[in-house]
């Protein structure tokens, strides 16, 4: 698959730093302009892809497609590029679909925090349109040096995907030729890292509002020396962006109930999360206070 076309949707931080993996070996990367803010266009421009302009002109051209989206948009952004419709289609402000002139044909490769019901209805979509299908699960931050961040995948034919990353920043793993699985890696481990994040948030609004937050930072230094470092990098982690996490917890959730394992701990941390604002943290407002005081606020009675 060394000179094939390679479809990116979308380029947000993640997205555009793994474009960027890819153009640095000399792949041609297209994304989709149609609908997209001038952040994405930016970022686009930046990492070097070339503009399609529609999702059915980057459908028609490439022959792998990378959907790299928030979780609640993964069935949209496929139903895109196969054209079949849905509740979910068309995205508001997003692409529109593509076209039966430009159905795709290539391997689709859905790398989103979605669960494996989830991960198993986008390749229901994708097949259903005579697409190949591969799951993926990203973990770590966008992929600037090596070593830092790991792409999952399963599928028969993951070990094609994982070829284009070779040598590049982002460490692309073939775990299982079973879809579904490289998504369930991906719940168990952010259901791990996020949820414990919004835990230790709770708990400390907690103790805020009942103004016994230094007794229990005094007692943590004793016996939980790591807790206040945690809670504080959570605060500065989920601030601007932890609302983006809601659905996150929601997959995780839906995840935990197919295992038949309680599920309310991780829907309590979409709830968390869905009370931190929509957007980018100023200075200061990534603190512990501010976040805490944002939660304690918003479930606040009006």
């Amino acid at each position: 698959m060394r000179k094939v076309t390679i479809g990116l949707l979308h380029p947000g931080e993640m997205g555009s730093a793994v474009g960027a993996c890819l153009t640095r070996q000399g792949f041609g990367v297209l994304w989709a302009s149609d609908g997209r803010s001038r952040a994405s266009a930016g970022r686009a421009a930046a990492t070097g892809l070339r503009d399609a302009g529609t999702v059915a002109g980057l459908a028609g051209q490439a022959g792998v497609i990378l959907s790299i989206c928030p979780p609640q948009a993964a069935l949209a952004v496929a139903r895109s590029v196969t054209g079949t419709p849905g509740p979910d289609q068309p995205v508001p402000g997003g692409p529109r679909p593509a076209g039966p002139a430009h159905r795709f044909s290539g391997v689709y490769v859905d790398a989103n925090a979605v669960s494996p019901a989830t991960a198993r209805e986008v390749a229901r979509i994708v097949e259903a349109s005579g697409a190949g299908y591969v799951d993926g699960g990203i973990i770590g931050p966008p992929p600037i040096s090596a070593g830092e961040t790991r792409l999952y995948l399963s599928g028969p034919r993951a070990g094609e995907i994982a070829g284009l990353f070779a040598g590049t920043a982002l460490d692309a793993r073939v775990i299982s030729d079973r879809p579904g699985q490289a998504s369930a890696l991906k719940m168990a481990y952010a259901a791990w890292t996020k949820g414990t994040a919004a835990l230790l948030l709770a708990i400390r609004a907690l103790a805020r509002a009942e103004d016994v937050e230094a007794a229990l930072l005094a007692e943590w230094q004793q016996s939980q020396p790591a807790l206040p470092a945690r809670s504080e990098a959570a605060a500065s982690s989920a601030a601007g962006k932890g609302w983006r996490w809601a659905a996150e917890m929601e997959e995780i959730a839906a995840t935990m109930a197919a295992a038949s394992l309680p599920d309310g701990f991780h829907r309590s941390a979409a709830q968390i999360f869905t009370r931190l604002p929509r957007t980018p943290a100023a200075a200061g407002e990534g603190s512990l206070a501010a976040v805490t005081d944002a939660l304690l606020a918003t479930g606040q009675p009006g």
